[in-house]
């Protein structure tokens, strides 16, 4: 060695010690034999950050431990050498042990919910042809919200983690079963701490599939993902939705509207009593309150359901619907059947008559004399569109179609619910290639006689129609967002097993595609909608 390169080496040396903070130089440089952590794992509060001791062997090697240095040679790593992205090594301080350290590892405030085996690694002989990155065995470092033991589901989704007492099984559309419920947002929204809540069955059809839909009752009004506080949530399981997004883009439909209020929606993964149920939409029940139907103690909410099961129903004679009667299926939902007085029954009861009566009657058209006296029709207009658009045949049906009236108002249109079975689908409505499929519902194909509600009808839908062009891209961002869940979704439940109950027919037509064959059988489908609708009004 020259003289030269031995000095350049002696000062090589000395800065490594100097950047080490290790006063004493050996006679000897040592070499790197192996590190290893102290413990088998650590958990790290969120935010928060968690002390890691571990060794080196041999202890008097010497390395730069400055996690500030771009020489820095000791971090952390996965076993086949990338970089995890939940933590990382914040700082390192020597211990008073022979070859002990402290490294200090901080929660990056990527996600609260992380559980991995990672490695120390240390880069020995950096800069030079023999540099190589040597780690030690495994350790699991895991975030607090990782160490509660509960099933981990990784989607990109919130998780609501719903457990009975006991466990017992929610086999029941009329008993409610008492538990806890929480919600994982892993930084989306606001998670939803642990509180009391009941859950029940609900549905008619849906809930003798083999994925059940829930009614969820909390022990006390919450906000749950930025939507207003109340007790009651639905969680819907679109067992035959392949898309699982049927609901989710009619309801952003409806918001583009002027409706009174459209039931706001996040998808979620549930896992119930520890099994993970797949992908369900947590979305606002149709109830009436302040911030959903608003309308006062002396309003109603009406529906129209061809099921024809509730406790307060009755037929009106006007009107076309496809099922068995001459007529339309009207229920009160609001007020509650047990609140329900026989004078609020037959005044409700009459006004639908009269208002009937006046549609059908030869002075229909008449702003004073006809229905226009009766029916809000802006909101009857809006509430065609979202049909329309939507290829949604059960307007018709009717099922799950709703009206509400304020004390001294109007019969009012909505809000807009249920929307699974046949949407955006030729197969249930054929009609839906060429012209529309609720030109004769209920009430409309009255309604349409009327040359100046037609027109009202056609320059509404011009006005929408910017908004509603927006649509086929937000189906492409809804696609990304439930493409792993609808990977674990449909492992785990099959959408064609909804032939059950459809005489062994499929329902939507997309049942056996792919998740992606289906949401572009969709976004085709309501792009032809826009064009279809435009040619036939």
């Amino acid at each position: 060695m020259t003289r030269t390169k031995a000095w350049l080496t002696a000062v090589a040396g000395l800065l490594l010690l100097a950047a080490c903070g290790r006063e004493e130089v050996p006679e000897t440089p040592a070499s790197f034999r192996s590190i290893s952590p102290a413990v088998s794992s650590v958990t790290i509060p969120e935010g928060g950050s968690v002390e890691l001791d571990f060794f080196v062997k041999d202890i008097n090697f010497l390395f730069n431990y400055d996690v500030q240095s771009p020489s820095c040679q000791i971090s952390l790593r996965r076993s086949g050498g990338s970089v995890p992205e939940y933590f990382a090594i914040t700082s390192v301080r020597k211990t008073d042990s022979p070859g002990g350290y402290t490294a200090v590892i901080s929660d990056r405030g990527v996600d609260p919910d992380y559980q991995e085996k990672v490695c120390l690694a240390m880069l020995v002989n950096p800069g030079l042809a023999n540099e190589s990155l040597i780690l030690s065995g495994e350790f699991t470092v895991q975030s607090e919200a990782a160490a509660d033991g509960r099933l981990r589901v990784r989607t990109g989704l919130p998780v609501v983690y719903i457990d009975t007492d006991g466990g017992k099984a929610v086999d029941s559309k009329d008993v409610f079963r008492p538990g806890t419920v929480s919600i994982k947002s892993f930084g989306q929204y606001e998670d939803l701490p642990e509180m009391a809540c009941e859950i029940r069955g609900r549905g008619n059809t849906t809930w003798w599939w083999p994925k059940k839909p829930y009614l969820l009752r909390l022990s006390e009004k919450q906000h749950i993902f930025g939507m207003h506080k109340h007790k009651r949530w639905v969680l819907l399981a679109n067992f035959m939705d392949r898309t699982l997004m049927r609901n989710i883009v009619s309801m952003k439909v409806a918001s583009m509207t002027s409706l009174a209020w459209t039931p706001g929606c996040v998808p979620v993964e549930l896992v119930l009593n520890g099994k993970h149920m797949g992908n369900y939409l947590l979305i606002e029940q149709v109830r009436v309150d302040n911030h959903r139907v608003d309308i006062s103690k002396e309003g109603y909410l009406l529906e129209l359901d061809f099921h024809y099961d509730n406790e307060v129903q009755w037929i009106d004679p006007h009107g076309r619907c496809n099922q068995r009667w001459d007529g339309i299926p009207f229920a009160v939902k609001y007020p509650d059947a047990d609140s329900l007085t026989a004078t609020q029954t037959a005044y409700i009861k009459k006004y639908i008559s009269d208002a009937a009566t006046a549609l059908y009657g030869s002075n229909f058209k008449d702003p004073d004399k006809g229905y226009a006296q009766y029916i809000d029709i802006d909101s009857f207009i809006d509430y065609w569109i979202v049909f329309e658009v939507m290829g949604n045949h059960e307007l018709g049906n009717p099922g799950s179609v709703f009206f509400h009236k304020e004390k001294g108002g109007k019969l009012v249109a909505g809000p807009c619910w249920d929307f699974d079975w046949g949407v955006l689908s030729y197969r249930t409505s054929p009609q839906a290639r060429t012209g529309l499929v609720n030109g004769n519902a209920i009430w409309y194909a009255r309604l349409f006689e009327d040359p100046a509600f037609k027109a009202k009808v056609k320059t509404r839908f011009q006005e929408l129609l910017p908004q509603l062009e927006t649509i086929p891209s937000y189906i492409d961002e809804t696609e990304a967002l439930l493409q792993k869940s609808a990977d674990l979704n449909f492992n785990l439940w099959d959408p064609a097993e909804d032939a059950s109950q459809n005489g062994g027919s499929i329902i939507n037509g997309d049942e056996n595609l792919s998740f992606h064959e289906a949401v572009v059988r969709l976004r085709t489908i309501y792009e032809e909608r826009l064009e279809v609708i435009q040619k036939n009004l």
